[in-house]
């Protein structure tokens, strides 16, 4: 698929907020002196795993999604233990999350890598300073938590608490390799999610979008490399929807379910799980305007226009242009059907381009109702300039 690299979003050239993170990386390198110790090594390994399923259970599936319920108490461990991670804010996060959901690949998308590149979209999204302050309207059920909010305000004071641990707990080995190692590798891991997840991976579902699964990203993630799995059906705890679709931060919080620890995990119909339910009219109007995209307008507005000129002059077309835009556009809407591609040619590129769906006929017919409208309109404004 072809990618649109617009860089309107990110028209700062120096983002201040990109250099704790630049320097955080540069502290893996002082390894170096400190030297690489197994017992670092491990507490690396470990504090990657745990934070990471702070992130995709807490921080994701938890405080995004609401797809299951737990107490106060734990409901804040998770919010800390995912803010040592050094990713923001848990409602920021949330806040940033559920935008992206609601306008994924779209140019209202603050990381897609369709309109913006995969290396603005994999992080450089994160630094912009229109993102630093995303609508927390969207995350009311969170914002009445003061515990909540006050982690938000203090957005690093966990991962320094972790840090300094780990200092006077193994000295600079651990400091390096155990804690700025795993945080390196927790970022670029997560982050994935929003640039690679987007870009490489297999499509089950017809979504609107270009999620994807990805079965080494679910690995390295626990299990968000389902990601196609998970724009299908947002609020399924569980996003391997497949037996052999490994998913731990399901598993463990399953196994916490069985200890009450949490509860009400929401599982997607097998319905929807079969592909079998119509997808909503807002993912039937993204596909059907991403099909009649993929036909030149200009092409079909040339062939309206010759067939027009048979039986009238372009100035008559012109002058009809200007004197009733809307009227015409309605009649030159009719006229141009006979002239656009077949419903059977749209339904034949939409199984080229998108997965098989129940809502495939109806995205067919609305896309071929926009490429109308779309012709229509070229040759209104066509007429009405003279052309």
């Amino acid at each position: 698929m072809a990618h649109h690299h617009d860089h309107a979003p990110h028209d700062d050239i120096v983002y201040p907020a990109a250099i704790p993170f630049l320097l955080v990386h540069l502290a893996t390198l002082g390894a170096i002196w400190t030297g690489v110790p197994a017992k670092a090594v491990w507490v690396a390994v470990a504090l990657y795993i745990i934070r990471m399923w702070a992130i995709t259970a807490g921080y994701h599936r938890y405080f995004s999604h609401r797809s299951y319920k737990t107490s106060r108490v734990f409901q804040f461990l998770m919010a800390f233990l995912g803010q040592s991670s050094a990713q923001r804010g848990v409602i920021w996060w949330a806040a940033v999350h559920r935008h992206h959901h609601l306008h994924s690949d779209t140019l209202d998308d603050v990381h897609s890598p369709r309109h913006h590149g995969f290396l603005y979209a994999h992080m450089g999204w994160i630094f912009n300073p229109k993102n630093e302050k995303p609508d927390y309207g969207t995350v009311r059920d969170l914002t009445h938590y003061p515990e909540l909010m006050l982690l938000d305000r203090f957005t690093y004071t966990p991962a320094i608490v972790l840090g300094t641990a780990m200092f006077f707990w193994g000295g600079w080995p651990m400091l390096v390799v155990g804690f700025f190692w795993s945080t390196v590798a927790l970022y670029h891991g997560t982050f994935f999610i929003n640039s690679l997840a987007h870009e490489m991976g297999s499509q089950r579902y017809l979504t609107g979008d270009d999620s994807r699964n990805n079965f080494f990203l679910a690995i390295i993630t626990l299990g968000e490399g389902w990601h196609n799995n998970h724009h299908h059906y947002q609020s399924s705890t569980r996003q391997g929807f497949q037996w052999w679709e490994i998913d731990i931060s399901f598993y463990v919080l399953k196994v916490m379910s069985w200890f009450r620890v949490v509860w009400d995990l929401r599982a997607p119909p097998e319905a929807i799980v079969r592909g079998e339910k119509p997808v909503g009219r807002k993912v039937v109007e993204k596909v059907a305007a991403e099909l009649a995209g993929a036909f030149n307008v200009e092409i079909y507005a040339a062939r309206v226009k010759e067939s027009w000129a048979e039986s009238h002059t372009l100035d008559d077309l012109a002058e009809r242009a200007k004197r009733a835009s809307e009227q015409l556009e309605e009649r030159l809407t009719e006229m141009s059907l006979p002239l656009l591609p077949t419903v059977p040619e749209l339904r034949e590129k939409a199984e080229e381009m998108f997965q098989e769906s129940p809502s495939l006929d109806e995205i067919v017919n609305r896309a071929h109702e926009l490429l109308a409208a779309a012709v229509a309109a070229h040759v209104c404004s066509t007429a009405a300039a003279g052309t």
